[in-house]
């Protein structure tokens, strides 16, 4: 038996096992096409304040130089769609940020599946990747056929639609690699439509600093006054371009325990949330990406949106 093509196979079945959505997997190289694109975006400030975006620019297009060694990118999804959603009479938070912060519960994933490569394959180096270091996901995971790129710049598929994560583990095992898939976005442009910031300012192309999840996430000075009252009640994040997508109706609820919302969160009403005390802030949050903004932030966002 061909060894990549059993490795591959092992991998990916120990992926489905964890409870990944799917898995697919390049070859660790620089990304060609990526690379002006990134340069261009970077050069137009579409990135804000988001500094960090502008370090690392050679790692980010080149695992080579993030992993030594490195031979395989192996991109994997998990789902995040909920069963249950907000009170729809609430300020609203991305559902990404329901349960419990995905880093800790997808790190622990993918460090189970590099010790299980590790056991049954043999001395394989590498490193887990979660939105937390110079990677290029939504690429990685288009190459390794998993989707492809939306004009909202998020990953689809016609499966599932977009509510999922994406991590990676670059290691360096050479495997068998996946094609990508082809764009099936057509001549649709309901996200685009639908951006209460027109931060979408051309198909497949976002501008970060006018995105709400930015100013409401990122942002640590005060929202400039030409984006007030264009939020449509967003307090944390925000899913409109994803909401109207229609491969999104394709969406099933996940099964991973440790996303499912505090029971105050889908109960909690505007004024509820006009009220919150930081106590408060972090008994429900305690373990939440919401922690990112910190409660300062959270009030910021929600003082705004009750102005």
């Amino acid at each position: 038996m061909n060894p990549k093509k059993g490795y591959t196979e092992l991998i990916k079945t120990e992926a489905k096992r964890l409870g990944f959505l799917s898995c697919g997997i390049s070859k660790a190289e620089f990304l060609e096409e990526e690379a002006p694109r990134l340069e261009k975006w970077l050069n137009q400030n579409m990135h804000g304040e988001m500094r960090y975006m502008e370090n690392h620019f050679d790692k980010r297009l080149d695992p080579t130089k993030l992993v030594e060694g490195s031979k395989s990118v192996v991109s994997l999804l998990l789902n995040y769609f909920p069963s249950e959603q907000q009170n729809p009479e609430s300020y609203k938070i991305s559902k990404y940020a329901y349960g419990t912060d995905y880093h800790f519960v997808i790190k622990d994933k993918l460090k189970s599946l590099l010790s299980f490569i590790q056991e049954e394959i043999g001395e394989v180096h590498g490193r887990a990747f979660v939105d937390s270091a110079p990677v290029l996901d939504k690429a990685w995971a288009a190459r390794s056929g998993l989707g492809w790129v939306g004009k909202h710049s998020n990953l689809l598929t016609q499966q599932v639609g977009s509510f999922y994560f994406i991590a990676e583990l670059i290691i360096d095992l050479e495997l068998e690699y996946d094609s990508p898939v082809t764009d099936h976005c057509g001549t649709c442009t309901a996200c685009i439509d639908a951006c209460p910031t027109e931060a979408i300012v051309e198909p497949y192309v976002v501008d970060g600093s006018k995105c709400i999840s930015y100013f409401t996430i990122e942002l640590k000075d005060s929202i400039p006054s030409a984006f007030h009252g264009k939020f449509d009640d967003w307090m944390f994040g925000c899913d409109v371009c994803q909401d109207v997508c229609p491969w999104n109706r394709f969406s099933k609820p996940h099964q991973e325990p440790l996303f499912n919302p505090h029971p105050e969160l889908l109960s909690m009403t505007k004024k509820d949330w006009e009220e919150i005390t930081e106590d408060f802030f972090r008994q429900v949050f305690k373990k939440s990406a919401v922690k990112r903004t910190k409660y300062t932030g959270l009030k910021r966002n929600i003082d705004l949106l009750s102005s």
